[in-house]
């Protein structure tokens, strides 16, 4: 199972989900190679994975959660939370 970008919402959760794993890695100062030891692939893939051209499938989505020591719900709760609409100036 992968977040498929069947529809532009479906791309922007993917995308968001990336993002939230990117800003947690940053938080915790870990390195994508870290991440992709634990997902058991290259830093390659991971990059194609936070960089959106890939979308994580569900088995890396709860390995990089466990990774991270946030439960995958939280993790994706994270990712789907409503955004603040951008206010023009």
């Amino acid at each position: 199972m992968e977040l498929h970008a069947s529809t532009p919402e479906d791309a922007n959760t993917a995308r968001r989900f990336a993002d939230e794993v990117r800003a947690e890695l940053a938080r915790q100062r870990r390195t994508f190679a870290e991440l992709a030891l634990a997902l058991g692939t290259t830093p390659q893939t991971v990059g194609r994975r936070l960089n959106g051209d890939t979308p994580f499938n569900a088995i890396e989505m709860a390995l990089a959660a466990r990774f991270l020591g946030i439960g995958l719900p939280v993790l994706w709760e994270r990712a789907t939370a409503p955004q603040p609409e951008a206010v023009a100036s």
